[in-house]
């Protein structure tokens, strides 16, 4: 086991060191941000009469810096308490504070000689078994830490956060040739374990692995645009997740990365590559030469390959014509390849169909789009293995993690087929690396062996065989369980999966997630598993996209409009069976929700023993925005988890926490993280937040695990729980609803919305306060939902969200 890091110290508060400062803050971990003393005054300061020896003065840059990275958004921290894990200070009056850091990383400028000075400054106070690190992205790692002493450069590696450090998960981690393999490991753990990030391990060689790749890749298409006439909106509507690549696709990707920095580290590869075949492709275009000149540096300054333009009240985002550079009316482009990949759901099929349809038409414009620009980017990161990386897993590694892409260069090529993308690739005159061409004249045609559909092996081709894949233990993955006959119980929305040591998963897998009678029928099927001796708890989660997106309201609002309301009165009174059936289970059911968790998800989320979320949960009651409340018991929850407890002290006046609980559902309150989501009230302190997604699945069945070894025991079905304010608090709540309706800041509909929830909240037409059970407010919940579903304005309000995804305020 290694040594824990407690402490951390980041040096430099710019975009990236404030950024690293704010994740380990997230993370629990006590963090110093430091960065430089100014070396003269503002006009502000000298007419409030201050020196440079003034402490608000020698602060100053640190504290500009904390500023725009508590202001920005997305928000790189992931709680307002994770702030106060953070402590200012500068570099000429406060780094003794190193004495106390296990952890010191360096992200100032990108001037290797002002890295050497701090360098030797940090030797002169850290401790001799803290870890140090440059999170430079491009600065060879060995020549930062050159002159200092043994000792130092032992202790001495790169970390390369990508930006913004909370949401991407890739951490590069570069050790040089005298870092201790005990130093790397122990900075291994702590990223992975801590700080929730997916490790690559890369060679010191320039924009190590995931930038090497990627900028070859971004330049090569780049070129490939300008030369053939391809339109901004055109690339972008060709390379966004129709290949399993992020929405933001190309374009959108460089505004918001900064078209300056983007020619940054294309420059600063094409300096640092003097002998790399390719080298061309790293010459900044014209075009993107003149839009720097100009100020065009994508949504920092406005305005990049999109400008947002705003008339008549509607906003569009127009595209920049990349000959003329105007600014043109968007024209929403389309291919027929394109509308034909969308409706495969395979990954690795739609690829196989755009070679497929290059074959059997070169001249298409999509089809030759993607084999002109996907094939030179799989052989270059086959080209340059053995320069940036220590196996090639750990580069289609780097580039999910990194980029956020679905498959890596060489899951890609497996998918494509090795030895036919091999033979387009001489075809056209493409290099292939001797490497690869060893590999297929031994009779090996893919890169990663597989066994009964688990990826067991890498090839080597050091050693021209497969390596083993490592796994992490704390790391499921639900489709290989599957492939290896896991999988006990499937309908088309749900499966039921053993996940080992007696502990079974209910999986969604419905579009969105969405919860339909299909997914409540696979609920009580596990449920009655349960009841066998073989196993012991349950697992409610899954590793689609998001753990849930609420109810089918589509389902719902025909089945009204049908005149099928007692269907869904059934369909309610089976949902609220099956989620008290998990609550009350005599055996622990743990749920583990993730990125979206909104409505009827958010109440399976609340209804298990414990909940064991990941950092990045979204969760909230958000069922106002279709013009009803909560029926699956998601208010009883609220009262549940944000009243009662606050009452069980005498004399505690009830009406601040039946507000709070009466806006987090009246407002269609989300959290933006897990731990939002447990200031709110959500999730509450017996609850666990998992920094690594990837150790979700792990960590909630260890949770099922841990409590049967403690003797795990349900609550009392019969037992009162639930505080009912009656009358006063009915009254206060609709006053409260009724005042903004006065203001015009509600309308009638939403209005009467309120009414229904005050009541359910307030536990119905009880005259005095009392404490009710859980079923009663189940009930109300019911009663509610069903009154207000067959009002007009509440469908109209369904039928928006379902053709627009946005709500309708009517």
């Amino acid at each position: 086991m290694t040594r824990p890091i407690r402490r951390v110290a980041v040096l430099g508060a710019g975009t990236m060191g404030a950024g690293i400062a704010a994740h380990v803050a997230n993370a629990g971990v006590p963090v110093y941000l430091l960065d430089v003393v100014p070396r003269e005054l503002t006009a502000a300061e000298r007419q409030r009469g201050l020196t440079l020896d003034s402490p608000q003065v020698r602060n100053r840059i640190v504290e500009e810096g904390w500023k725009r990275a508590r202001e920005i958004k997305p928000a790189h921290l992931m709680s307002g308490a994770a702030a106060r894990l953070v402590t200012l200070g500068n570099f000429s009056d406060n780094l003794s504070w190193l004495e106390e850091c296990d952890w010191i990383v360096e992200a100032v400028v990108e001037r290797l000689d002002i890295k050497r000075q701090l360098m030797a400054q940090v030797a002169e106070h850290r401790t001799s078994d803290a870890i140090v690190s440059s999170n430079t992205s491009g600065i060879p790692i060995h020549e930062i830490a050159a002159g200092l002493p043994a000792e130092f450069r032992q202790h001495f590696l790169g970390t390369h956060f990508f930006n913004p450090p909370r949401y991407l998960k890739l951490l590069e981690i570069i050790p040089t040739d005298e870092t201790l393999p005990e130093v790397v490991a122990r900075m291994r753990d702590f990223a992975e374990n801590v700080l929730g990030k997916g490790v690559v391990l890369c060679k010191d060689a320039p924009n190590f692995v995931a930038n090497r790749i990627g900028t070859f890749g971004g330049q090569h298409r780049l070129h490939y645009v300008l030369a053939r006439g391809y339109t901004v909106e055109e690339v972008d509507a060709l390379t966004g997740p129709v290949i399993g690549n992020p929405k933001t696709a190309t374009f959108r990707l460089l505004d918001l990365v900064g078209i300056d920095v983007m020619a940054h580290v294309t420059r600063n590869l094409h300096q640092a590559v003097p002998d790399d075949e390719m080298r061309e492709t790293f010459i900044v275009p014209p075009v993107v030469r003149t839009m720097i000149e100009r100020g065009w540096l994508g949504n920092k300054s406005g305005q990049g390959f999109y400008k947002k333009v705003t008339e008549n009240g509607q906003t569009e985002y127009w595209p920049l014509n990349l000959e003329t550079l105007e600014y043109e009316p968007p024209t929403k482009p389309r291919f027929d390849l394109v509308g034909k990949l969308r409706k495969v759901e395979s990954l690795p099929e739609r690829l196989r169909l755009i070679f497929k349809a290059y074959d059997e038409n070169p001249t298409d414009r999509a089809a030759a789009f993607y084999h002109d620009t996907m094939l030179p980017v799989l052989a270059y990161a086959a080209r340059h293995l053995d320069e940036i990386a220590y196996n090639l897993s750990d580069v289609d590694k780097a580039m999910r993690w990194g980029f956020g892409q679905q498959m890596g260069p060489f899951e890609i090529w497996d998918a494509l087929g090795v030895r036919p993308t091999v033979e387009r690739m001489r075809a056209r005159g493409i290099a292939v690396p001797p490497w690869v061409e060893a590999m297929l004249a031994a009779g090996i045609e893919s890169f990663y062996q597989k066994d009964n559909g688990r990826v067991a092996g890498y090839y080597d081709p050091s050693s021209g065989t497969y390596a083993p894949i490592v796994r992490d233990p704390k790391e499921i993955n639900l489709d290989e369980l599957r492939a290896a006959g896991k999988e006990l119980h499937r309908n088309d929305s749900a499966s039921i999966l053993d996940l080992g040591d007696g502990v079974l998963c209910l999986e969604a897998h419905s579009k969105m997630n969405t919860l339909d009678p299909l997914i409540t029928a696979m609920g009580q099927k596990a449920l009655e598993l349960l009841e066998q001796d073989e196993w012991v708890g349950l697992v409610i989660g899954n590793q689609g996209e998001h753990f849930g997106a609420g109810a089918n309201v589509a389902l719902v609002g025909m089945a009204v409009m049908a005149g099928q309301v007692d269907d869904v009165r059934r369909e309610l009174d089976a949902m609220h069976e099956l989620l008290m059936r998990f609550r009350f289970s005599p055996k622990p059911v743990v749920t583990a929700p993730f990125g979206l968790t909104l409505g009827g998800a958010a109440e399976v989320a609340m209804h298990g023993a414990r909940i064991v979320a990941a950092a990045e949960t979204y969760m909230g009651l958000v069922e106002v925005g279709v013009g009803l409340i909560p029926a699956g018991g998601g208010v009883k929850e609220v009262l549940r988890r944000m009243v009662a407890p606050h009452l069980q002290v005498q004399g505690v006046d009830p009406l601040p926490f039946l507000q709070k609980a009466f806006e987090t559902i009246a407002l269609a309150k989300v959290s933006t993280s897990a731990a939002e989501a447990r200031e709110m009230g959500f999730l509450t302190e017996a609850d666990r937040i998992v920094m690594n997604r990837d150790h979700q699945l792990g960590e909630a069945r260890q949770m099922v695990l841990d409590l049967v070894r403690d003797g795990y025991q349900p609550p009392l079905r019969d037992e009162k729980r639930i505080f009912a304010a009656g009358a006063r608090g009915r009254g206060v709540l609709t006053l409260a609803a009724q005042t903004m309706r006065w203001g015009n800041f509600i309308s009638d509909h939403d209005l009467k919305i309120a009414r229904q929830l005050a009541t359910v909240i307030s536990g119905g037409e009880l005259s005095a306060p009392q404490w009710v059970g859980e079923d009663s407010i189940l009930a109300l919940e019911t009663e509610g939902f069903l009154t207000l579903v067959k009002e007009p304005k509440t469908l109209e309000r369904i039928g928006h969200m379902l053709q627009t995804g946005k709500p309708l305020r009517n």
